[in-house]
């Protein structure tokens, strides 16, 4: 059975996350369902990463097995008829080797947050950024980001109901950027790793913004780091400003 790659992109809030329930929509059923169309099933994907309600996608990627070679152009124009009107789109497919996994052959994800400060409510985004009514210190926010990068026990920023066998994980890099966007000014959140917990973007940027907005000080991320506790923690912000932003592999499967 020829396996292929998919590269998705998709608006979060019409599902209750990615992985596939049997009495909700989500994002998994959307895509099986429009490969069960395409052939007999039932099918079965698996991707890089399972994001939660509300969360978006701009490169989610996944893999299926097919009952018989399909050009891949063609497989993601199929899909992509299929799929209408849900919000998700086949941006590429591509042929992949049979042990190929979308997700255990990763070697990096990366995350996008934007957190919108403008006071009026948003309308052109509205359900695709948090939005905070005031200015946030981006200098501070830089030093506090600080203490969370490189290997630690991030037990602190994870949800009580992560599955992970180990709260230890290596964040490669967090940067943050004020930049102009459609609705006003953003700041860009954007977290590299090899994996991430549960909740663990959501926490991290709703602390930091604890400390943009004063109510922290920079150091103060270092102790909740080192506390090693949720209660720790600041708030957890909502989903809809996540975006999973690419997934990266030893040999890119859509490179060329």
């Amino acid at each position: 059975m020829p396996r292929y790659a998919l590269r998705i992109e998709y608006h979060g809030a019409p599902f209750a996350g990615w992985q596939a329930q049997a009495d909700q929509p989500s994002v998994q059923g959307a895509i099986e369902d429009a490969l069960d169309r395409l052939e007999p099933g039932p099918h079965r994907i698996a991707a890089a990463g399972r994001t939660d309600a509300g969360v978006h996608a701009l490169a989610q990627v996944a893999h299926c097995d097919m009952g018989r070679d399909w050009d891949p152009f063609r497989l993601s124009e199929a899909l992509n008829y299929h799929l209408k009107p849900r919000p998700v789109a086949i941006l590429e497919a591509a042929r992949v080797p049979d042990d190929w996994h979308a997700r255990f052959s990763a070697q990096e994800r990366r995350y996008l947050f934007r957190l919108l400060t403008r006071r009026a409510p948003a309308t052109h985004d509205a359900g695709l950024v948090w939005q905070v009514p005031r200015e946030l210190d981006l200098a501070a926010m830089r030093a506090g980001a600080a203490h969370l990068v490189g290997h630690h026990d991030f037990t602190t920023f994870r949800s009580t109901m992560c599955q992970s066998a180990s709260p230890v994980k290596t964040l490669d890099a967090i940067t943050i950027d004020r930049v102009e966007g459609l609705s006003g000014p953003e700041l860009r959140f954007h977290l590299r790793a090899r994996s991430f917990l549960h909740n663990q973007v959501r926490s991290i940027v709703g602390t930091l913004e604890r400390v943009g907005s004063g109510a922290w000080a920079p150091d103060d991320v270092k102790s909740a780091l080192e506390a090693r506790d949720r209660a720790a923690c600041g708030p957890v912000c909502p989903p809809q400003g996540l975006y999973l932003a690419g997934v990266g592999y030893p040999d890119d499967p859509f490179a060329g």
